[in-house]
């Protein structure tokens, strides 16, 4: 049996290749560990990992990336079968491992993922933890800047509370998964977490239309708006600091529709803060001003969409697998979307299946989902 800690382990902070080194050794024969990372995206323009949190069943340790240059041996431990590694909400952790460092995952436990399968209400660490383990934990620091040195004790000692008690956690919902007969379907979708990767954003000239509100603007405050986003993306690098940070959105919209002339009118718009005005306002009406000098004939127009014909058949289908759907997960007091959300019952109905096999062959449903929702699809789809 995995020993999982009955009371809170103290926490190191590790922040040298040798304190690394010593700690991998520590824990080189634990089956069982707990990670968690925290990134600054809130708060930085270059968003990065800035600490690493590491539990096992003996000791929490917080890794500073920042101080520690070679963290190669959490890639090994994160890689290793034999060892089995517990997060919450692993999907965001997964990516940015990947894409700062090239680690990838090889056997997985994910806290939130089971406590969907679950059922469970609420699936937030605290909610869990607090249910599971009862301790209340303190989530005050959720959007701090974790980019900030030297951190206080406090915001250490609330980096060490997301993976202390994990382990704790993973053996209470891993009993109910297996009492429940549902341990299966957690283990299923844990390895198709092992194939996340980083996805870069796209950077391509359209990304203008794509913010919320553009719509709402004239062809001419749409080409005010295409000259605005690579300026405070500009300044946010420089600063490095969050876009929002250094001009909103809805900022930029209000200067996209009225555009400001001068300085005087700048300092009118909401959202715009002072020493913004005072430091950039020249800069900011210049580049105003180069989405106002567009001509005509080359103003940007959002691109005609894609015209979609209804297909009542199709519809129709989707209809019927979602009642199928919707009356397994009441049996199973599931949420239906945590069952089968509606973007798989739309692959399901695109694909006609007639068999099982051929159920089988549809990438977006696991093979759980199959076996309990296999035969009620097949016979709505036969109609």
């Amino acid at each position: 049996m995995v020993r999982t800690p009955d009371l809170p382990t103290p926490h190191c902070y590790v922040h040298s290749n040798e304190e690394l080194a010593a700690l991998m050794r520590r824990i080189a024969r634990e089956p069982l560990v707990a990670m968690d990372t925290e990134a600054a995206s809130f708060h930085r323009f270059v968003d990065r990992i800035y600490l690493i949190q590491l539990s096992s069943a003996r000791e929490t340790a917080i890794i500073d990336p920042l101080t520690v240059t070679d963290v190669s041996g959490l890639g090994v431990l994160l890689a290793d079968p034999a060892v089995e590694v517990v997060f919450h909400d692993a999907d965001y952790d997964l990516r940015i491992l990947d894409r700062d460092y090239g680690f990838h995952a090889r056997r997985l436990f994910d806290t939130r993922i089971a406590a969907h399968l679950l059922g469970e209400p609420a699936v937030g660490l605290a909610a869990l933890v607090e249910k599971y383990v009862g301790v209340t934990l303190d989530k005050k620091y959720q959007r701090a800047d974790w980019s900030r040195r030297p951190l206080p004790p406090e915001m250490l000692e609330y980096a060490a509370t997301d993976t202390r008690y994990l382990l704790a956690l993973r053996e209470r919902l891993r009993a109910v998964l297996e009492t429940r007969g549902r341990l299966s379907w957690a283990e299923e979708e844990f390895e198709r977490l092992e194939g996340v990767r980083w996805t870069p954003a796209e950077t391509n000239g359209s990304v203008y239309l794509r913010m919320k509100g553009a719509r709402a603007l004239s062809r001419r405050g749409l080409a005010v708006l295409r000259e605005l986003l690579p300026w405070r993306d500009a300044v946010a690098a420089e600063l490095d600091r969050a876009c929002f940070r250094v001009i909103s959105n809805e900022a930029l919209l209000a200067l996209s529709a009225e555009p400001p002339r001068s300085s005087d009118e700048l300092a009118k718009i909401r959202g715009l803060s002072p020493r913004l005005v005072t430091e950039r306002g020249a800069s900011l009406l210049a580049v105003i001003e180069r989405g106002l000098s567009v001509a005509e004939k080359d103003l940007p127009r959002f691109p005609r969409s894609e015209r979609h014909f209804a297909d009542p058949a199709f519809d129709q289908a989707v209809e019927r697998l979602k009642r199928e759907r919707n009356e397994m997960a009441e049996r199973l007091s599931l949420d239906p979307g945590a069952l089968c959300p509606k973007g798989t019952l739309e692959a399901v109905a695109r694909a006609r299946p007639k068999t099982s096999a051929a159920l089988g062959q549809i990438h977006e449903l696991r093979k759980w989902q199959v076996e309990l929702l296999g035969a009620g699809f097949l016979k709505a789809l036969e109609i």
